[in-house]
């Protein structure tokens, strides 16, 4: 989001040199490339694999387009704007790249929030919310997203038609703290704020989950082995078929794999191993969506908080300024949550494993 260059403030710029120049202009089209092939990959798969058809995945797919488009209509102009250190495109290309910069910027991160919003409640809420979890919601808070992302994003664009602009330069100057608040609050620090409480609340359900599903597998345990002692006892006596020596169950899990779980005998195991097997899981998983949520959030904060704090101290510190490469700094930092979000909502999830390799098997057959 360009927004870090609008600052009241700024260094002079720092000529780069020519190898300078080339080792960034590498480094930042490699970063653009890697952003474009990753959510491509992401919006075929969820397009081509019948089984990511779901309206979870949708906010997925539509976050990848959202990042995708980050990838091909904003990184390109940035890293001409960085290397030429003017603005050659012109005053109409600037206003349009400044509206899809600001726009897909702001829909990127309020896509996190909607995707928060739905595992919220598909874990709060499960059986009542999978009727209401179709297709026409999904579509509708896409929707929604859009909408707030273009409120959020057309008056900074219009702010800047208030005030005179050089043709050789493409920022938003604004030096109002109602517009930096209106802004910064409505395109971060709301959205951030909505996914700390809501991952919380996420991570809290899961772990409750987790024991109670424990504790109901210890007590069906329980259960088998009181019974199976004396279902041996009457073997003789009646039909063995109906006695098995074995009994077996299976249970989902949240990441939507089944635990088989044999039981021999009450004396292969005793109840205090059974116990701690089961906690020793709860635990194992306990930590998995920790990791991932740990990942989800970190990858976030420390891609987005620094240009927002920018944004909101140097806007509101009449003295406070930064370098333009330190702008430069903060604005890719941020572009590459775009490179982060499709590796993140995708790794830990085998269907998304599956549909990658059988991409890549046939890219390498063709």
């Amino acid at each position: 989001m360009d927004l870090c260059n609008s600052t009241n403030g700024t260094a002079e710029v720092v000529n780069k040199g020519p190898t300078s120049k080339i080792l960034i202009s590498l480094t930042l089209s490699l970063l653009a490339l890697m952003t474009t092939a990753i959510n491509s990959l992401v919006i075929t798969a969820i397009i081509v694999t019948r089984k990511l058809h779901h309206p979870a995945n949708y906010l997925i797919c539509s976050l990848a387009v959202t990042d995708f488009l980050v990838a091909i209509l904003v990184m390109p102009f940035s890293i001409v704007y960085i290397m030429k250190e003017t603005w050659i495109m012109g005053q109409v290309v600037c206003n349009i790249w400044l509206s899809v910069d600001i726009t897909c910027c702001t829909c990127s991160i309020l896509h996190l929030a909607a995707i928060a919003l739905d595992r919220y409640r598909a874990i709060t809420d499960a059986v009542e919310y999978s009727r209401k979890r179709t297709p026409k919601r999904a579509a509708i808070m896409i929707s929604v997203v859009w909408t707030i992302s273009i409120f959020i994003s057309m008056p900074p664009l219009f702010w800047r038609h208030q005030n005179e602009n050089k043709d050789d330069e493409c920022l938003i100057k604004h030096n109002h703290i109602a517009f930096t608040i209106y802004s910064t609050f409505g395109a971060f620090y709301i959205p951030l704020a909505l996914i700390l409480i809501l991952y919380y609340k996420i991570y809290r359900a899961a772990k409750t989950l987790y024991h109670k599903r424990s504790v109901s597998r210890i007590t069906k345990e329980e259960m088998n082995g009181n019974m199976l002692p004396e279902c041996m006892d009457k073997r003789s006596k009646s039909n063995p078929a109906l006695c098995p020596p074995e009994k077996s169950y299976s249970e989902p899990s949240t990441e939507g794999e089944r635990m088989h779980i044999t039981i021999k005998s009450p004396k292969s195991e005793s109840h205090r191993e059974k116990s701690w097997r089961r906690q020793k899981i709860s635990s194992t998983r306990e930590k998995k969506a920790a990791t991932t949520l740990g990942l989800i959030l970190g990858a976030f904060v420390i891609c987005w908080l620094p240009f927002f704090l920018k944004e909101l101290i140097v806007n509101v510190c009449s003295v406070c300024s930064v370098s333009l490469e330190v702008a430069d700094f903060l604005t890719w930092l941020g572009y590459l949550n775009s490179l982060i979000n499709p590796l993140i909502y995708t790794i830990f999830n085998e269907d998304f494993k599956k549909a990658f390799q059988k991409l890549i098997k046939c890219r390498h057959y063709l």
